[in-house]
């Protein structure tokens, strides 16, 4: 095993989106899981943008004397994966561990990922076990893990579970990479040597509704689809040829049928071609879907806009030590 550097900091990185209600309890669990860890720690919460109170709690919490919580601000609504790479340009910890702010995955599960990374694992994934939410988003969620196993080749069990933790290297890894969507589990794994799955609890939601609606986890999965492989379109050069080549066949099925049966055996070929008509049509608009996201993809990393703007940071224990050092 590699020399690994020793764990003496753990930064909790937290997405918050309209969570007013469960951010006391919140930051209270990961307090004390933390603190059983018995190692230094921080708790960076990323406001994605909330339309409730928030940001103000968030401000507040950090600016507790004392307070180990660190509070990054957004300007609007970037989505999970984008807020959590902000909290990330933002921490300090030597593991990182990534939790969402509605409690289904227990805080207290903390130090089961820190004694694992501390096993010189660099990303310690989880398994949500006896999942608690709706058969849809269950159903869902299977057959984005099945989509993203057979694209990437990577068989992790649970790429939804957002309670991960990464070795401070994998995280600088992350922040060096420019596209303008991603999917973090996925691309951490790209970077990792040693990886490990644990199961974990999952519990029911206590405080508010889920904010990932239907056409969220449509839009999840054409992004998924676009940022990791252009396997789709080799896949729809494939599928155009053989249609392609069907039709030329069936052309010529169509013309021996009625040079020996005449016109009159199929209603004079009229369903048939509407037949033929409709599946290069439906063709033509798969490609013209999928090459329409991958446009828009060079789109978006040509224009070069940040994946996020920060509108402000709430870090006491960062102001003390800028201070103590103006001082000396």
């Amino acid at each position: 095993m590699l020399n690994e550097k020793p764990i003496e900091k753990i930064s909790v990185v937290i997405p918050v989106y309209n969570e007013q209600e469960s951010l006391p309890e919140l930051i209270r669990r990961t307090s004390e899981a933390c603190e059983r860890v018995a190692l230094q720690y921080e708790i960076v919460l990323i406001d994605d943008g909330s339309q409730d109170r928030s940001a103000e709690m968030i401000d507040a919490a950090a600016s507790e004397p004392g307070s180990h919580v660190v509070g990054v601000l957004l300007n609007r609504n970037y989505g999970q994966h984008s807020a959590i790479m902000a909290g990330f340009s933002h921490v300090s910890g030597d593991l990182i561990i990534t939790l969402d702010a509605d409690l289904q995955n227990p805080p207290e599960e903390i130090p089961n990922l820190v004694a694992a990374a501390q096993q010189g694992y660099d990303v310690v994934g989880t398994v949500r076990q006896n999942r608690q939410d709706s058969w849809f988003r269950r159903r869902a969620s299977r057959t984005i893990n099945h989509l993203i196993q057979r694209v990437t080749g990577k068989a992790m069990g649970d790429y939804g579970c957002m309670l991960r933790a990464y070795r401070r290297h994998i995280i600088e890894a992350m922040l060096n990479c420019h596209e303008r969507s991603t999917f973090i589990p996925i691309l951490a794994n790209t970077f990792a040597r040693r990886t490990i799955e644990l199961p974990v609890t999952h519990a029911e939601r206590e405080f508010g509704e889920s904010k990932y609606s239907f056409m969220r986890l449509i839009n999840l999965m054409f992004d998924l689809v676009t940022c990791l492989t252009t396997t789709p379109l080799r896949l729809l050069s494939v599928v155009g040829s053989m249609i392609a080549l069907a039709g030329f066949a069936f052309a010529l099925v169509l013309l021996v049928l009625r040079l020996f049966l005449g016109s009159e055996w199929a209603e004079n070929g009229v369903f048939t071609l509407f037949a033929v008509l409709f599946i290069f049509i439906g063709a033509q608009f798969v490609g013209m879907g999928l090459l329409g996201e991958y446009i828009g993809r060079i789109y978006n990393d040509v224009r070069a806009r940040p994946r996020y703007f920060i509108q402000r940071v709430i870090n006491p224990q960062q102001q003390k030590l800028s201070v103590e050092e103006t001082e000396q």
